[in-house]
């Protein structure tokens, strides 16, 4: 029998809101999926690192350059639960789903410094994009989470 969902903890992770100099934000369009699935992008702690080097390791990583400052930081961590079909197939089915750590960060590079293909790549293409746009962009089951991230950084965004 399948553990209940409700008993399974939450992945350590963090979530990045890379802004240019006209207040955009990176998205990234998900590799593993051929529904519009934009998001900012987000990672897994790994065991004795920080919040703060897990961030610029996943910008490296997801977007081939870790050009950026952090400007900011959730005062709380924030979760979401991932929908009842996915429980089970990602992770290793070891998580409900994440808690975050989300930073906001200026970009100090140039497009041409954003690179996907990078040694495990998650997104295929990305874009700048309005914040305001973010919510319709995401997957439903973070749209409340990404909801929370703008409302935290809404100060940063004009």
């Amino acid at each position: 029998m399948a553990a209940d969902p409700a008993d399974l903890p939450y992945r350590p992770c963090v979530g990045i809101m890379l802004l240019n100099p006209t207040r955009e934000v990176f998205v990234g369009q998900r590799i593993d999926t051929t529904a519009e699935a934009w998001q900012m992008p987000q990672g897994g702690i790994d065991p004795g690192e920080s919040p703060e080097v897990t961030a610029l390791r996943e910008l490296k990583e997801e977007i081939g350059t870790d050009k950026a400052r952090i400007l900011a930081e959730t005062a709380d961590w924030l979760t979401y639960d991932l929908p009842a079909e996915l429980i089970g197939k990602v992770w290793g089915g070891r998580y409900r789903g994440q808690r975050q750590k989300w930073f906001a960060m200026d970009f100090l590079g140039t497009d041409a410094d954003i690179d996907l293909a990078t040694e495990h790549p998650e997104f295929d293409r990305w874009r700048w994009l309005p914040a305001q746009d973010l919510p319709r962009m995401i997957v439903p089951f973070k749209r409340a989470l990404y909801e929370q991230v703008l409302a935290e950084f809404d100060h940063l965004l004009r």
